[in-house]
């Protein structure tokens, strides 16, 4: 083989990309993930859908429902996502790369971004509710604490298959030959921050 090791890499843990060029058109990660991916993001986008549906309804409501939000909040909650998804992909190359404690390094990095997340969200939920702000306060504050409250869940539980993810890159099952579970994990995570990056401008910018 011509190509260099630096040059090799395994995109699903299923062959050299070098070797194998058509392992560049599976579907990364697994078929399962990726069904789970379109079924959250199909719940995603019917909350999208019933947004503008109640902010034709209650205009004013929508108008201003985000003068009174943390605005701070949601940035920093936006940069700690934006933040775990580059750990991911830079911990994903790692692997691919043969280097799992590089690997291990940015998981780490992503997990504590997504664990900032949820503590940073868990503060402005409080903030809230010392301004008085509630779930039934009116329509837009409904469909904020439950887009907002869903998402916190889905980071949540991708926070914890971070957490996997680490055990099983020190216990060597994902390495270099295989880490399609991995990839899984990574696409994942993206679904969640991507669904953040829709979130946070209807919620907290747009008037």
């Amino acid at each position: 083989m011509s190509a260099s090791t630096t040059d090799v890499f395994y995109l699903n843990g299923r062959g050299s990309v070098a070797q194998e060029p058509e392992s560049l058109r599976r579907i990364p990660g697994n078929r399962a993930v990726w069904v789970g991916i379109f079924a959250e993001l199909t719940e995603f986008a019917m909350f999208f859908i019933i947004y503008f549906i109640a902010k034709a309804h209650y205009p004013q409501e929508f108008e201003q429902g985000p003068l009174k939000l943390n605005t701070l909040a949601g940035t920093l909650n936006t940069v700690a996502l934006i933040s775990s998804s580059y750990f991911v992909a830079k911990a994903m190359f790692a692997i691919r790369q043969n280097r799992p404690r590089d690997s291990v390094r940015w998981l780490w990095g992503a997990l504590l971004a997504g664990l900032a997340y949820l503590a940073i969200k868990t503060w402005e939920y409080q903030w809230n509710v010392s301004l008085g702000i509630h779930s039934d306060t009116n329509a837009f504050y409904t469909l904020y604490y439950y887009m907002t409250f869903n998402h916190l869940l889905h980071v949540g539980w991708a926070s914890g298959t971070l957490l996997w993810a680490i055990c099983r890159v020190k216990q060597g099952v994902y390495n270099a030959d295989n880490h399609s579970g991995m990839m899984a994990i990574a696409c994942y995570w993206h679904m969640v921050d991507l669904a953040w990056i829709i979130i946070f401008p209807l919620l907290y910018v747009l008037r």
